[in-house]
Parts: structure tokens; sequence; C-alpha cells
């Protein structure tokens, strides 16, 4: 498994069926308006390596739907109160991603050494590397299977997801931290998920840049 960040050695991706357990008990048939048999149905004919993660496609659940479903000491996730058009972040033209409604990705980076540089500035190095960004779906779909890669000091853009505008790209791009409880998100919010956004030309020391092989 190739993971850059600082966590416990002995962490271990689930295997497929504990990541489809764990998709059923957090809700995603609910929130997909799907049964569990359908969603293992999807499962079925992929071709899973010790280190995949299964991702949600947001044909089935956008990632408003999905970033309720994270948590971390007992708070759940939820999206910052001034990015309402989440859904409207689609994987950048150059991605070429499945359209089954479960897939898989591999190699998963967290990017942190890729911190404090903007998005702007990370993405042809992710290029260079080899590899891609991952979508907020994707970034999503990882952390619902290993939550406790989300770190204090230690989060991740998922620069593979931008919105399209009449001229080109929206300037904002798709981060996943944790809430310090300030402002609008409310101080019961503290220490939660926060899926919210970061302007293409900042820094941030605290965001790496998530990433999959190509």
């Amino acid at each position: 498994m190739s993971l850059t960040f600082t966590t416990d050695a002995t962490t271990r991706t689930p295997t497929i069926s504990e990541q489809l357990a764990r998709l059923i008990e957090l809700g995603l048939p609910e929130a997909a308006g799907i049964s569990p048999e359908e969603l293992r149905s999807y499962a079925g004919k992929l071709r899973a390596r010790p280190d995949s993660i299964l991702v949600v496609n947001p044909c089935i659940a956008p990632p408003s739907a999905l970033a309720p479903l994270l948590s971390r000491g007992g708070k759940r996730g939820f999206v910052v109160a001034d990015m309402t058009d989440l859904d409207d972040f689609m994987p950048l033209d150059e991605l070429e991603l499945p359209a089954q409604p479960l897939y898989l990705v591999h190699g998963i980076e967290r990017g942190d050494d890729l911190a404090n540089r903007s998005p702007n500035e990370a993405l042809p190095e992710l290029r260079a590397r080899g590899r891609r960004p991952l979508t907020i779906n994707e970034g999503l779909s990882w952390l619902l299977q290993q939550p406790d890669l989300l770190e204090p000091g230690h989060c991740f853009m998922t620069i593979g997801s931008r919105k399209r505008i009449a001229d080109g790209l929206d300037t904002r791009t798709p981060a996943i931290w944790i809430s310090g409880g300030s402002g609008r998100d409310g101080r019961r919010r503290r220490g939660a998920p926060k899926v919210g956004w970061c302007w293409d030309g900042n820094r941030h020391t605290w965001l790496g840049f998530a990433s999959t092989p190509v």
C-alpha cells in the first residue's frame, strides 16, 4: 500500500466486503434511494487490490449526500453554508472516470508533501508524478472507509472536481478538513468533518492534495 502521510503503521485498507458492509451501516442505501442488495450487486464484478477504495459515483449519491455520512468523534460531517452548489462540481475534463455506480481507486496518497502549494501549483506537479487528483466523491468515499486519515493539521483538497462557468472554471476548489467550530459552523460542530472550498490560487499549510496513480 502506497500512502504518504503520518499515521499508525498498522492502518489497513478494509476489504471490499468490509467496505460494502460499512457503507450499508452508515446509511448509504437510504441516502441513495437504493436497496442494500442493489449496492452489493454494483460491486460484484469489481477486481480489487489490497489498497483499493470503493468509490460512490455521484450518479447514485452526490457529495452533499455523502458528507453527512462522515463522522469524527461522534460528530457528523457537513457542507459549509456558502457551498450550496457543491453538487455542481464535476470531474475535470482530463479525468476519465468509470461510469458505473461503484468503482475502485488504488494507491491513494493524502499529499501532505504538497501542502502550502496552491491548487494551481499542485495540479501540474501531480501530473508530473504520474498521478491525478481525487474528485470530491472519491475523497469522501475514502474517508467513509478510513475516517482517521482526516487529522488535525493534515487534511486535503480534492481538486479533481471543479465547477464550470461561462468563461472557464469557478476559482473555488473543494477540500475536506476539520471544523474549528467558528463562524457559521457553530461551536457544536467543532471537530466535525467539514466539506468546504479554497481559492485555486491560495496556499494552506494544513491542506495536502489527495491523489491516485493515473
